[in-house]
């Protein structure tokens, strides 16, 4: 599925400038004082306190930490639908780091990623700090160990979120899911929330947002924190009952095309 060409991301000039010159203090603010507020919350003494709507202490600062995040990179966001409650997994079209911030901003939950992520500055030691699943890409080993592990977390009451196309892409298009990863799911007998993460207006912008060729994580990171603030979208989609499918690869299918239906 091919989405909307964008225009070429704002570069250089006086105006990428000034975004640095404001940004970056406002950065490490939130790095150096309110990231150590937000590991205090989760502090076991106190990290389960009801913070409202059943909602534990500790995952509402962790939401308002990400929605900060994505508010000092310029991204006005925009939630469409509502998370399920209780144990849930949910699945999203992968762009970027930034989509594991745009979830969290909304939902606590524990990602499948690449293991390569826990090398990353900062995104990958928060990463551990939040429950994230790692993965080693081609190892089928690592896979069962994945999905043992989502299976234990859906079965104790706690939500994962997984990307299906199994990497980020240009942004151009959607790619095919993965059937097996929702394996989990079935056999915990829990729903899958499809979630479409849509840049710019009418997604215009997945591809500024995307890795450029051979883009490192550092080079999309600043990349991004001096790009003009834009409208990001958080659609949380109609779920899907895995008790009245048959099948994964269909749960896989509708999933996607729920996905790509929403970025229309």
């Amino acid at each position: 599925m091919s989405l909307t060409p964008t225009p070429a991301a704002g570069r250089g000039g006086v105006a990428r400038a000034f975004r640095y010159l404001y940004r970056v203090p406002l950065l490490l603010i939130h790095l150096l004082v309110f990231l150590p507020l937000t590991l205090l919350s989760m502090v076991p003494l106190w990290a389960g306190i009801d913070a409202g709507g059943g909602e534990r202490l500790e995952h509402r600062v962790v939401r308002a930490w990400s929605a900060g995040l994505m508010r000092i990179f310029g991204f006005r966001l925009h939630r469409e639908g509502a998370p399920l409650a209780g144990p849930t997994l949910f699945v999203a079209n992968h762009v970027s780091w930034v989509d594991i911030e745009m979830l969290h901003s909304q939902r606590m939950m524990g990602f499948v990623a690449k293991r390569e992520i826990r090398g990353w500055p900062v995104v990958g030691w928060l990463a551990e700090r939040g429950e994230t699943i790692f993965h080693q890409r081609g190892s089928q080993e690592s896979l069962g160990g994945v999905l043992h592990e989502m299976l234990l977390r859906l079965r104790a009451g706690r939500s994962v979120g997984v990307f299906p196309e199994g990497r980020t892409r240009d942004g151009h298009e959607v790619g095919p899911f993965h059937a097996r990863i929702f394996l989990a799911a079935v056999e915990a007998e829990v729903p899958v929330q499809p979630v479409a993460l849509r840049y710019g207006a009418h997604a215009s912008a997945q591809t500024v947002v995307a890795f450029a060729p051979r883009e490192s994580f550092f080079a999309n990171f600043l990349r991004l924190l001096g790009e003009p603030p834009r409208e990001a979208a958080i659609c949380f989609l109609e779920p899907i009952r895995v008790t009245d499918m048959e099948g994964r690869r269909r749960i896989a299918d509708l999933a996607r095309e729920r996905i790509i239906a929403a970025m229309r």
